[in-house]
């Protein structure tokens, strides 16, 4: 399956994004029991995160992150890209 960067950057106060952050993190938890093998975090140092995960396709990639709750709540504003691996 292709991998998928989501590349995010929060766009609410900290108090509102931490409402959900657990959410999103069980949201993680979900997609891994799926196979989607997700990994999720945030930059050291600077603002924003990202999520990468496989998805069989954009589209289901574009399913994916519109349904991250920190999407979902307006969290966030975020770019998706398909990530093409070179060397494993």
């Amino acid at each position: 399956m292709p991998w998928f960067a989501k590349i995010e950057e929060g766009i609410v106060e900290k108090p509102i994004f931490d409402q959900y952050v657990e959410a999103h993190k069980a949201y993680v938890r979900d997609l891994n029991a799926k196979g989607h093998q997700a990994k999720t975090g945030y930059w050291a140092g600077a603002a924003g995160g990202m999520l990468l995960f496989q998805a069989a396709s954009i589209e289901e990639a574009r399913a994916i992150v519109e349904a991250d709750p920190l999407v979902v709540n307006h969290c966030v504003k975020y770019v998706l890209y398909e990530w093409r691996v070179v060397v494993e």
